[in-house]
């Protein structure tokens, strides 16, 4: 998974099911200061769902949005998954880095 990737199926989850594009957009750039397309969070978003990782749904159409519905994105079990598989793997790198102090390989 890339660092998108991951980046964006954080915002999924924090979401709480109510994750769509242009919600997803505003998340990230609130929280690391970030930009990007609404065609990369697209991209990413269908091939986390193709890969299971995230399911879809429509919400209802809206006069603001001329009847066209939203598509609402929420995280699925297979993707808490690999979201906790990636956060084990950058917590071990993080510990390895060596103390002030030690070496690398010293106790």
């Amino acid at each position: 998974m890339g660092e998108f990737e991951e980046l964006i199926l954080l915002i999924v989850a924090i979401m709480n099911g109510k994750a769509y594009g242009i919600g997803i957009i505003e998340e990230l750039e609130n929280r690391t200061d970030r930009s990007a397309a609404i065609g990369a969070v697209q991209t990413v978003l269908k091939r986390m769902e193709d890969k299971g990782w995230v399911k879809s749904q429509f919400g209802e159409a809206t006069k603001e949005r001329g009847g066209k519905r939203k598509r609402y994105y929420s995280i699925t079990a297979k993707g808490k998954k690999i979201m906790a598989e990636n956060r084990e793997k950058r917590n071990s790198l993080w510990e390895a880095i060596p103390k002030p102090g030690l070496t690398y390989g010293s106790v």
